[in-house]
């Protein structure tokens, strides 16, 4: 068998929008991701349902999986043909280690190729409003490693580090803070140098202490900072509060959490980060499209006056099955479409075609009252929609008399088999986009406390399941995802 080859990829210091595009390129086509303790949900939802997942999951002083035996992981699956991502967090070759992997693959002759990532040194004084670099205060910036090996304190020459009168940062340095302070202050540093610990850099739950360097310990014990962390010192540090641009977003400091299926995720993540969100993403149903098309072969022996398409998915669902029966669009010829909402109508659009009939209000029982109140009565109904769809538009038709062929294109299943990462962390709000993504939550995340957080539901139908589960309930005026952002505004 060819041996594979090993992909080392930095995954930056947050979430999917600081990883590079390289680097989101390979973990697609990868067949197996090797990674880190902080690589963050929405990065290891890139990562393919194929292939193999390892976790790793180092951390400062606890390592459940020991650096040779980590060597050995990616020598094996190498081996074995795969290409193999290796993923770490921030960036590989600054203190992440990576040479090291480097060398063994070499060893083993495992080809290897390596994908820069942001480090935190840089991006996170940025998101906490820190040039490390201003022609006013200085021109260098030096990042030191405050974490040593097992059993030894850091060597860090504190007397070549003042004389610089640089911006130092220090990564992994939260429990050597003291240490790191004190060295400083007896080197020389004047006492009153300006400094700051910054907390989950780049996220939506960030912290940060700016203090002097003489008082920084002591403050960020106050604070109840803990990792991950990185300490900023230097005279840029006095910037932080006129140029930060990252606490002031409205939604910075709340931890949401994003729900609707793994394809469908990003539109709502994207816009909770852009408000400052930490968005946690958690999606719990998928979607999987029918094989068996027995039925919808049947129903086109048939002809229609409407289709009927009750989420966005379903479009992508009708189009597949029709392709999988030799057939595309043009069988609906003549036929006018309905959609639920804005959002199915705009996966429509992707096909060239703009719905006939939307109903003001986005849900099952709206739409169907609309479709009652402009077909005739010899016009007949075609539903294509979830295995599992709500009973409300089949219940009505029938009650009117309307001839209709319902057929699912597609149906919705729970993810259980994820970690439950949830657990023990201070969650604000969960968004739920239709009442599966609600069962799907409860099930994946069954022994939460599901009083602890507001459910921030798209519509009524969702709402009420949501309810069931004992949430405190907030719903959307219209069920759309730019009413949900619209809602945690209000808030």
């Amino acid at each position: 068998m060819k041996t594979g080859k090993v992909t080392l990829v930095g995954a930056g210091p947050g979430g999917c929008d600081l990883l590079t595009l390289k680097g989101a390129q390979a973990i697609a086509q990868a067949d197996a991701v090797v990674f880190d303790r902080l690589v963050s949900s929405d990065i290891l939802n890139l990562i393919p349902q194929s292939a193999k997942r390892v976790n790793v999951g180092k951390e400062n002083n606890h390592h459940p999986v020991p650096q040779n035996q980590i060597n050995a992981i990616l020598v094996e699956l190498a081996q074995q043909g795969n290409h193999v991502v290796r993923l770490k967090g921030g960036d590989c070759f600054l203190f992440g280690r990576g040479g090291e992997e480097c060398e063994y693959l070499l060893e083993h002759g495992v080809p290897f190729e390596v994908v820069p990532g942001v480090t935190s040194a840089l991006a996170v004084p940025a998101y906490a409003g820190i040039p490390v670099t201003h022609r006013d205060y200085c021109s260098s910036v030096h990042i030191i490693t405050a974490h040593a090996r097992a059993g030894k304190k850091p060597d860090i020459d504190f007397e070549s580090l003042v004389r610089l009168n640089a911006t130092l940062v220090f990564l992994m340095g939260l429990t050597a803070l003291e240490m790191v302070c004190n060295g400083l202050l007896a080197a020389g540093i004047p006492a009153d140098t300006p400094a700051a610990v910054i907390e989950n850099g780049t996220r939506g739950s960030q912290r940060k202490v700016v203090a002097d360097v003489m008082a920084l310990p002591e403050q960020v014990r106050a604070a109840g900072l803990k990792s991950p962390a990185l300490i900023v010192v230097g005279r840029v540090c006095s910037l932080s509060e006129q140029l930060d641009w990252f606490t002031p977003l409205p939604l910075h400091g709340k931890t949401i959490v994003v729900t609707r299926p793994r394809e469908r995720i990003g539109t709502l993540s994207d816009k909770l980060r852009a408000l400052g969100a930490n968005v946690i993403e958690y999606p719990c149903i998928e979607t999987m499209e029918i094989k068996n098309t027995q039925k919808m072969q049947q129903a086109l022996t048939d002809s229609y006056q409407w289709i009927v398409l009750t989420s966005p998915t379903g479009v992508h669902a009708m189009v597949h099955m029709l392709r999988c029966i030799g057939k595309d669009l043009r069988v609906f010829w003549g036929c006018k479409f309905a959609a639920i909402g804005a959002g199915t109508n705009q996966e429509l659009k992707k096909y060239g075609i703009s719905a006939d009939l939307i109903p003001e209000v986005w849900d099952s029982t709206h739409l169907a009252d609309s479709l009652l109140a402009v077909l005739k009565p010899t016009e007949k109904v075609l539903l294509l929609r979830a295995e599992q769809a709500s009973a409300e538009v089949p219940e009505k038709l029938s009650a009117a008399g309307v001839s209709f062929v319902d057929v699912p294109t597609y149906r919705t299943v729970y993810r259980t088999e994820q970690e439950n990462f949830l657990y023990g962390k201070d969650i604000d709000i969960v968004t739920f986009t239709s009442a599966s993504t609600v069962e799907g939550f409860a099930h994946a995340a069954a022994g939460m406390d599901f009083t602890a957080f507001t459910a921030l539901c798209i519509g009524q139908q969702t709402a009420t399941a949501a309810k069931k589960y004992g949430m405190h309930v907030k719903i959307a005026k219209k069920a759309s995802i730019q009413a949900m952002i619209d809602a945690l505004m209000e808030e």
